[in-house]
Protein backbone atom coordinates (compact mmCIF):
# COMPACT_ATOMS: atom_id res chain seq x y z
CA UNK A 1 0.00 0.00 0.00
CA UNK A 2 1.23 3.48 -0.80
CA UNK A 3 1.55 5.87 2.62
CA UNK A 4 2.83 10.06 3.13
CA UNK A 5 3.17 11.01 6.81
CA UNK A 6 0.90 14.23 7.22
CA UNK A 7 0.68 14.68 10.45
CA UNK A 8 2.34 16.93 13.01
CA UNK A 9 4.24 15.11 16.14
CA UNK A 10 4.20 17.10 19.54
CA UNK A 11 7.19 15.49 21.67
CA UNK A 12 8.60 15.87 25.20
CA UNK A 13 11.44 14.38 26.76
CA UNK A 14 10.63 11.63 28.98
CA UNK A 15 6.47 11.72 27.90
CA UNK A 16 4.95 12.42 24.91
CA UNK A 17 1.32 14.62 23.22
CA UNK A 18 -0.30 12.49 20.85
CA UNK A 19 -0.34 13.03 17.21
CA UNK A 20 -3.90 14.65 15.45
CA UNK A 21 -4.98 11.96 13.17
CA UNK A 22 -5.19 12.08 9.87
CA UNK A 23 -6.04 10.40 6.42
CA UNK A 24 -2.14 9.09 6.48
CA UNK A 25 -1.30 5.33 5.94
CA UNK A 26 1.49 5.93 8.35
CA UNK A 27 1.26 5.67 11.64
CA UNK A 28 3.16 7.60 14.41
CA UNK A 29 3.18 7.86 18.32
CA UNK A 30 5.16 9.48 20.96
CA UNK A 31 7.22 8.28 23.97
CA UNK A 32 6.28 4.84 25.45
CA UNK A 33 5.00 6.96 28.61
CA UNK A 34 1.65 7.53 26.98
CA UNK A 35 -1.30 5.11 28.23
CA UNK A 36 -3.78 6.39 26.02
CA UNK A 37 -5.95 8.23 28.18
CA UNK A 38 -9.32 7.00 30.28
CA UNK A 39 -9.78 4.84 27.23
CA UNK A 40 -7.03 2.81 27.93
CA UNK A 41 -7.36 -0.99 28.81
CA UNK A 42 -5.92 -2.43 32.15
CA UNK A 43 -2.22 -2.75 32.13
CA UNK A 44 -2.35 -6.43 31.35
CA UNK A 45 -4.10 -5.71 27.66
CA UNK A 46 -1.14 -3.32 26.81
CA UNK A 47 0.61 -3.09 23.18
CA UNK A 48 3.85 -1.84 22.91
CA UNK A 49 5.87 -1.98 19.44
CA UNK A 50 9.51 -3.40 20.73
CA UNK A 51 12.55 -3.43 18.35
CA UNK A 52 13.09 -5.93 16.05
CA UNK A 53 15.71 -3.99 13.74
CA UNK A 54 17.58 -0.65 13.69
CA UNK A 55 19.47 -0.26 10.71
CA UNK A 56 22.92 0.83 10.64
CA UNK A 57 21.99 3.75 8.62
CA UNK A 58 20.41 7.52 9.32
CA UNK A 59 17.00 7.46 7.40
CA UNK A 60 13.78 5.63 7.11
CA UNK A 61 12.39 1.95 6.53
CA UNK A 62 9.62 2.92 3.69
CA UNK A 63 8.04 -0.38 3.14
CA UNK A 64 8.36 -3.68 4.93
CA UNK A 65 6.59 -7.51 3.61
CA UNK A 66 6.09 -10.49 5.65
CA UNK A 67 6.44 -13.72 3.77
CA UNK A 68 6.99 -16.22 6.77
CA UNK A 69 9.02 -15.98 10.16
CA UNK A 70 11.84 -16.34 8.16
CA UNK A 71 11.13 -14.56 5.09
CA UNK A 72 11.04 -10.82 5.54
CA UNK A 73 12.01 -7.91 3.54
CA UNK A 74 12.31 -4.34 4.04
CA UNK A 75 13.42 -1.25 2.10
CA UNK A 76 14.26 2.52 2.76
CA UNK A 77 16.09 4.93 1.69
CA UNK A 78 19.82 7.03 3.79
CA UNK A 79 20.02 10.59 4.55
CA UNK A 80 22.99 11.39 2.70
CA UNK A 81 22.02 13.73 0.61
CA UNK A 82 21.70 11.04 -2.47
CA UNK A 83 18.72 9.36 -4.31
CA UNK A 84 19.10 5.44 -3.30
CA UNK A 85 17.45 2.50 -1.89
CA UNK A 86 18.55 -0.13 0.27
CA UNK A 87 17.38 -3.42 0.57
CA UNK A 88 17.50 -5.11 3.93
CA UNK A 89 16.09 -9.29 4.43
CA UNK A 90 15.55 -11.51 7.36
CA UNK A 91 16.56 -14.96 6.61
CA UNK A 92 15.44 -16.13 10.31
CA UNK A 93 18.57 -15.32 11.64
CA UNK A 94 19.70 -12.27 11.09
CA UNK A 95 19.22 -8.65 8.47
CA UNK A 96 21.70 -8.68 5.69
CA UNK A 97 21.59 -5.75 3.36
CA UNK A 98 20.92 -7.47 -0.34
CA UNK A 99 21.65 -5.93 -3.64
CA UNK A 100 18.37 -4.84 -5.86
CA UNK A 101 17.05 -7.68 -8.08
CA UNK A 102 18.25 -6.99 -12.00
CA UNK A 103 15.40 -5.86 -12.97
CA UNK A 104 15.82 -2.35 -10.41
CA UNK A 105 19.31 -2.22 -10.42
CA UNK A 106 18.77 1.68 -11.40
CA UNK A 107 16.03 2.41 -9.50
CA UNK A 108 17.38 5.75 -7.43
CA UNK A 109 13.99 5.87 -4.93
CA UNK A 110 13.05 2.74 -2.40
CA UNK A 111 10.83 0.08 -4.41
CA UNK A 112 7.43 -0.45 -3.30
CA UNK A 113 6.63 -4.08 -2.03
CA UNK A 114 3.87 -5.83 -2.46
CA UNK A 115 2.68 -9.12 -1.22
CA UNK A 116 1.04 -10.88 -4.21
CA UNK A 117 -0.06 -13.97 -2.56
CA UNK A 118 1.44 -16.82 0.02
CA UNK A 119 5.22 -16.63 -0.24
CA UNK A 120 4.70 -14.63 -3.28
CA UNK A 121 6.30 -10.85 -3.46
CA UNK A 122 6.38 -8.37 -6.22
CA UNK A 123 8.54 -5.49 -6.32
CA UNK A 124 7.95 -2.66 -8.07
CA UNK A 125 10.16 0.89 -8.96
CA UNK A 126 8.54 4.03 -7.53
CA UNK A 127 9.13 7.14 -10.02
CA UNK A 128 7.65 10.34 -9.86
CA UNK A 129 7.81 10.49 -13.65
CA UNK A 130 5.29 11.27 -16.36
CA UNK A 131 4.78 9.12 -18.88
CA UNK A 132 3.83 5.58 -20.68
CA UNK A 133 6.85 3.85 -20.56
CA UNK A 134 7.53 0.69 -18.80
CA UNK A 135 8.93 0.02 -16.03
CA UNK A 136 10.48 -3.49 -15.40
CA UNK A 137 9.34 -5.32 -11.81
CA UNK A 138 10.64 -8.16 -9.78
CA UNK A 139 9.41 -11.03 -8.07
CA UNK A 140 10.62 -13.03 -5.57
CA UNK A 141 9.43 -16.87 -5.31
CA UNK A 142 11.56 -17.46 -2.03
CA UNK A 143 13.99 -18.25 -3.40
CA UNK A 144 15.27 -16.19 -6.34
CA UNK A 145 14.79 -13.25 -7.69
CA UNK A 146 12.82 -13.20 -11.69
CA UNK A 147 11.39 -10.29 -13.62
CA UNK A 148 7.51 -9.82 -13.82
CA UNK A 149 6.18 -10.51 -17.02
CA UNK A 150 5.15 -7.43 -19.08
CA UNK A 151 4.27 -5.06 -16.45
CA UNK A 152 1.81 -2.13 -16.74
CA UNK A 153 3.11 1.12 -18.57
CA UNK A 154 3.27 4.39 -16.40
CA UNK A 155 3.67 5.04 -12.92
CA UNK A 156 1.37 2.67 -11.22
CA UNK A 157 -0.59 3.83 -8.09
CA UNK A 158 -2.04 1.82 -5.49
CA UNK A 159 -2.29 -2.34 -5.56
CA UNK A 160 -4.01 -4.75 -4.12
CA UNK A 161 -3.91 -8.78 -4.81
CA UNK A 162 -6.63 -11.82 -4.45
CA UNK A 163 -3.80 -13.83 -5.48
CA UNK A 164 -0.86 -13.88 -7.52
CA UNK A 165 -3.57 -14.27 -10.32
CA UNK A 166 -5.67 -12.06 -9.71
CA UNK A 167 -4.29 -8.34 -9.13
CA UNK A 168 -5.97 -5.16 -9.26
CA UNK A 169 -3.62 -1.89 -9.60
CA UNK A 170 -4.50 1.97 -10.60
CA UNK A 171 -3.30 3.22 -13.84
CA UNK A 172 -3.76 6.70 -14.95
CA UNK A 173 -5.88 8.71 -16.68
CA UNK A 174 -8.72 7.83 -15.06
CA UNK A 175 -7.89 4.14 -15.40
CA UNK A 176 -7.58 0.63 -13.39
CA UNK A 177 -5.72 -2.03 -14.38
CA UNK A 178 -5.76 -5.80 -14.02
CA UNK A 179 -3.43 -9.14 -13.93
CA UNK A 180 -5.49 -12.95 -14.92
CA UNK A 181 -1.81 -14.68 -14.62
CA UNK A 182 -1.08 -14.31 -18.05
CA UNK A 183 -1.94 -11.02 -19.26
CA UNK A 184 -2.52 -7.35 -18.22
CA UNK A 185 -6.13 -5.68 -19.23
CA UNK A 186 -7.00 -2.02 -18.66
CA UNK A 187 -10.37 -1.07 -17.59
CA UNK A 188 -11.79 2.73 -17.18
CA UNK A 189 -12.92 4.37 -14.19
CA UNK A 190 -15.74 6.53 -14.22
CA UNK A 191 -14.29 8.69 -12.04
CA UNK A 192 -10.65 9.58 -10.63
CA UNK A 193 -9.33 7.31 -8.02
CA UNK A 194 -7.41 7.50 -4.75
CA UNK A 195 -7.36 3.97 -3.93
CA UNK A 196 -8.74 0.49 -4.26
CA UNK A 197 -9.35 -2.46 -2.56
CA UNK A 198 -10.08 -6.44 -3.29
CA UNK A 199 -12.72 -7.91 -1.56
CA UNK A 200 -12.68 -11.25 -3.88
CA UNK A 201 -13.44 -12.64 -7.21
CA UNK A 202 -14.90 -9.91 -9.63
CA UNK A 203 -15.86 -7.51 -6.26
CA UNK A 204 -13.44 -4.32 -5.97
CA UNK A 205 -14.01 -1.24 -4.90
CA UNK A 206 -12.08 1.86 -5.63
CA UNK A 207 -12.74 5.39 -4.03
CA UNK A 208 -12.21 8.96 -4.68
CA UNK A 209 -13.80 11.92 -6.17
CA UNK A 210 -15.84 13.80 -8.58
CA UNK A 211 -15.92 16.82 -10.28
CA UNK A 212 -19.44 17.03 -12.53
CA UNK A 213 -22.51 15.79 -11.27
CA UNK A 214 -24.88 16.43 -7.93
CA UNK A 215 -23.54 18.60 -5.40
CA UNK A 216 -20.49 19.80 -7.19
CA UNK A 217 -21.72 23.32 -8.92
CA UNK A 218 -20.89 26.56 -6.56
CA UNK A 219 -21.61 28.58 -9.17
CA UNK A 220 -19.26 31.58 -10.99
CA UNK A 221 -17.76 28.32 -12.71
CA UNK A 222 -16.36 26.94 -9.62
CA UNK A 223 -16.84 23.46 -8.91
CA UNK A 224 -17.00 21.45 -5.62
CA UNK A 225 -15.85 18.13 -5.58
CA UNK A 226 -17.41 15.14 -4.17
CA UNK A 227 -16.71 11.72 -2.39
CA UNK A 228 -16.76 9.34 -5.30
CA UNK A 229 -16.88 5.29 -5.10
CA UNK A 230 -16.95 2.56 -8.01
CA UNK A 231 -17.42 -1.43 -8.05
CA UNK A 232 -15.98 -3.97 -10.19
CA UNK A 233 -18.84 -6.37 -10.26
CA UNK A 234 -16.78 -8.84 -13.19
CA UNK A 235 -17.82 -7.25 -16.02
CA UNK A 236 -17.57 -3.36 -15.91
CA UNK A 237 -16.74 -0.52 -13.22
CA UNK A 238 -19.58 1.07 -12.11
CA UNK A 239 -21.03 4.41 -10.63
CA UNK A 240 -21.77 3.54 -7.38
CA UNK A 241 -24.00 6.47 -5.31
CA UNK A 242 -22.16 8.21 -2.34
CA UNK A 243 -23.38 10.79 0.19
CA UNK A 244 -22.34 14.04 -0.80
CA UNK A 245 -20.22 16.43 1.52
CA UNK A 246 -20.73 20.28 2.00
CA UNK A 247 -19.55 23.04 4.52
CA UNK A 248 -22.66 25.23 5.85
CA UNK A 249 -22.82 28.84 4.44
CA UNK A 250 -21.04 30.93 4.49
CA UNK A 251 -18.99 28.54 2.03
CA UNK A 252 -15.30 28.67 2.88
CA UNK A 253 -12.97 29.34 -0.15
CA UNK A 254 -12.23 26.73 -2.41
CA UNK A 255 -13.81 23.80 -0.79
CA UNK A 256 -13.22 20.43 -2.28
CA UNK A 257 -14.39 16.63 -0.88
CA UNK A 258 -13.54 13.20 -1.90
CA UNK A 259 -12.38 9.49 -0.54
CA UNK A 260 -9.12 8.76 -0.45
CA UNK A 261 -8.65 5.30 1.07
CA UNK A 262 -11.12 2.20 0.69
CA UNK A 263 -10.46 -0.79 3.39
CA UNK A 264 -11.98 -4.09 2.95
CA UNK A 265 -12.04 -6.12 6.85
CA UNK A 266 -12.11 -10.12 6.81
CA UNK A 267 -15.71 -10.59 7.21
CA UNK A 268 -16.30 -8.98 3.66
CA UNK A 269 -17.40 -5.54 4.91
CA UNK A 270 -16.16 -2.51 3.16
CA UNK A 271 -15.27 0.72 4.65
CA UNK A 272 -14.27 4.21 2.98
CA UNK A 273 -12.26 7.41 4.69
CA UNK A 274 -12.18 10.48 3.28
CA UNK A 275 -12.29 14.36 4.42
CA UNK A 276 -13.94 17.52 3.21
CA UNK A 277 -11.80 20.39 3.31
CA UNK A 278 -11.30 24.28 1.63
CA UNK A 279 -7.95 26.58 1.55
CA UNK A 280 -7.42 27.81 4.80
CA UNK A 281 -6.34 30.89 5.56
CA UNK A 282 -8.16 33.38 3.30
CA UNK A 283 -11.18 33.82 5.72
CA UNK A 284 -11.86 34.58 9.49
CA UNK A 285 -14.04 32.28 11.63
CA UNK A 286 -12.87 29.75 9.29
CA UNK A 287 -15.15 26.04 9.80
CA UNK A 288 -13.21 22.67 11.02
CA UNK A 289 -12.13 20.35 7.95
CA UNK A 290 -14.39 17.24 8.03
CA UNK A 291 -14.16 13.55 8.23
CA UNK A 292 -15.76 11.11 6.26
CA UNK A 293 -16.21 7.87 6.95
CA UNK A 294 -18.86 5.38 5.43
CA UNK A 295 -19.63 1.82 5.67
CA UNK A 296 -21.44 -0.32 2.92
CA UNK A 297 -24.21 -1.89 4.54
CA UNK A 298 -24.60 -4.45 1.44
CA UNK A 299 -27.10 -2.12 -0.74
CA UNK A 300 -25.82 1.85 0.48
CA UNK A 301 -23.15 3.70 1.74
CA UNK A 302 -24.14 4.69 6.12
CA UNK A 303 -22.01 6.25 8.40
CA UNK A 304 -19.91 4.43 10.71
CA UNK A 305 -20.22 4.45 14.74
CA UNK A 306 -17.45 7.07 15.35
CA UNK A 307 -14.63 5.59 17.46
CA UNK A 308 -13.89 7.70 20.91
CA UNK A 309 -10.80 8.88 22.26
CA UNK A 310 -7.58 8.72 20.81
CA UNK A 311 -8.97 6.37 18.37
CA UNK A 312 -11.50 8.87 16.81
CA UNK A 313 -10.76 10.03 13.48
CA UNK A 314 -7.94 7.43 12.77
CA UNK A 315 -8.02 5.16 9.87
CA UNK A 316 -6.86 1.63 9.27
CA UNK A 317 -3.81 -0.04 8.76
CA UNK A 318 -4.40 -3.29 9.49
CA UNK A 319 -6.81 -5.87 11.02
CA UNK A 320 -5.96 -8.98 13.48
CA UNK A 321 -8.96 -11.25 15.14
CA UNK A 322 -8.96 -8.51 18.18
CA UNK A 323 -9.61 -4.88 15.96
CA UNK A 324 -8.51 -2.77 13.89
CA UNK A 325 -4.99 -1.35 14.00
CA UNK A 326 -5.26 2.29 13.40
CA UNK A 327 -2.82 4.87 11.85
CA UNK A 328 -0.79 7.13 14.83
CA UNK A 329 -0.41 3.93 16.71
CA UNK A 330 -3.61 2.98 17.71
CA UNK A 331 -5.79 -0.14 18.49
CA UNK A 332 -9.69 -0.46 18.65
CA UNK A 333 -11.19 -3.53 19.95
CA UNK A 334 -13.78 -5.29 18.48
CA UNK A 335 -15.72 -4.09 22.01
CA UNK A 336 -14.71 -0.67 20.52
CA UNK A 337 -12.14 0.26 23.19
CA UNK A 338 -9.40 2.55 22.25
CA UNK A 339 -5.91 1.43 23.51
CA UNK A 340 -2.83 3.63 22.37
CA UNK A 341 -0.01 1.15 21.18
CA UNK A 342 3.49 2.18 23.32
CA UNK A 343 7.34 1.89 22.29
CA UNK A 344 10.24 1.90 23.85
CA UNK A 345 13.18 4.23 23.82
CA UNK A 346 16.14 3.65 21.53
CA UNK A 347 19.07 3.08 22.81
CA UNK A 348 22.07 5.02 23.85
CA UNK A 349 24.17 2.97 21.42
CA UNK A 350 22.52 4.77 18.41
CA UNK A 351 23.62 8.11 19.41
CA UNK A 352 20.26 9.31 20.85
CA UNK A 353 20.78 11.16 23.87
CA UNK A 354 18.30 10.77 27.12
CA UNK A 355 17.29 14.06 26.42
CA UNK A 356 16.20 13.42 23.17
CA UNK A 357 12.74 13.73 21.71
CA UNK A 358 11.62 10.71 19.82
CA UNK A 359 8.60 9.65 17.83
CA UNK A 360 8.20 6.69 16.25
CA UNK A 361 7.07 6.47 12.34
CA UNK A 362 5.07 3.43 10.87
CA UNK A 363 4.66 3.33 6.71
CA UNK A 364 3.65 -0.50 6.75
CA UNK A 365 2.39 -2.76 9.34
CA UNK A 366 1.63 -6.78 8.55
CA UNK A 367 0.86 -9.71 10.17
CA UNK A 368 3.42 -12.71 10.26
CA UNK A 369 2.04 -15.83 8.29
CA UNK A 370 0.70 -18.33 10.81
CA UNK A 371 0.71 -16.55 13.48
CA UNK A 372 -0.93 -13.12 15.27
CA UNK A 373 2.53 -11.80 15.23
CA UNK A 374 2.75 -8.40 13.75
CA UNK A 375 5.76 -6.52 12.33
CA UNK A 376 5.78 -2.34 11.16
CA UNK A 377 8.63 -0.51 9.88
CA UNK A 378 9.36 3.45 9.62
CA UNK A 379 11.73 5.25 11.27
CA UNK A 380 12.35 6.66 14.79
CA UNK A 381 12.57 10.50 14.62
CA UNK A 382 15.28 11.58 16.88
CA UNK A 383 15.06 15.24 17.63
CA UNK A 384 18.09 16.52 19.78
CA UNK A 385 20.57 19.70 20.11
CA UNK A 386 23.09 19.52 17.26
CA UNK A 387 22.13 15.61 16.14
CA UNK A 388 19.28 15.17 14.92
CA UNK A 389 18.26 11.57 12.79
CA UNK A 390 16.25 9.24 11.78
CA UNK A 391 16.82 5.62 12.74
CA UNK A 392 15.11 3.06 10.57
CA UNK A 393 13.57 0.05 12.56
CA UNK A 394 11.97 -2.85 11.95
CA UNK A 395 8.95 -3.16 15.27
CA UNK A 396 7.25 -6.33 16.75
CA UNK A 397 4.11 -6.40 18.47
CA UNK A 398 4.34 -6.70 22.17
CA UNK A 399 1.14 -7.42 24.12
CA UNK A 400 0.59 -7.97 27.89
CA UNK A 401 2.20 -5.90 30.65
Amino acid sequence: MTAAVLATVLTAAGCGADSKPTDSRATGSTDAADNGGKDAPPKTSSLTWKFEHIADFSGELTDVAVLAKDDIWAVGTENNGKSNAHLLHYDGSRWKREPLPDPLAATDYPPKLEEVGEKALWVRPQTHQDGDGVNPWAMWDGTRWSAVPNPPPGNVGDLDAASPDDIWALGGEQTAVHWDGTRWTTTRLPYGASDLAVVGPDDVWAVGSRSTGPGTELGYGERYNQPASMHWDGTSWKSVATPQARFEKPIPPEPSAGLSQVFALESGEVRAYGGNTFNHGEVENEPADEYIRLRWDGSKWVDQEEATGGCAGRTPVGQDDKGLFLDGNWFLTDGGRCVKIKRHRLPLSTGARKGSNQSLWLKEIHRVPGTDEWLGAGQVQVNQSGDPFGAPVVVRLQRGG
